[in-house]
């Protein structure tokens, strides 16, 4: 059977993601630990994509498996960023 991909949840979350790392900075998906300090935080992953599912269509759920495929792909592009800043800092 093949998976469901919601792409207007993924643009939406793309779009999101874009406006929060605008206002806010990578670091606001960091969590704060001194042992893990390049850590990303879960619960702002999650919402982000919360956030999207809300504003890209209104009153519709997302399945499950959209909604895990959209989580998988802010976390890459998150990654990828934070990778980016520490090779810019030189770690």
């Amino acid at each position: 059977m093949a998976d469901i991909i919601d792409l207007s949840l993924v643009a939406a979350s793309r779009r999101t993601l874009e406006k929060l790392l605008d206002k806010r900075g990578i670091n606001y998906f960091l969590k704060t630990d001194a042992r893990q300090p390049f850590r990303l935080d879960p619960a702002r992953v999650d919402q982000v994509i919360r956030t999207a599912a809300k504003l890209g269509q209104p009153g519709r759920t997302p399945a499950p498996k959209a909604y895990e495929h959209a989580r998988k792909l802010v976390r890459r592009e998150l990654i990828r960023r934070v990778v980016g800043e520490m090779l810019q800092v030189g770690l």
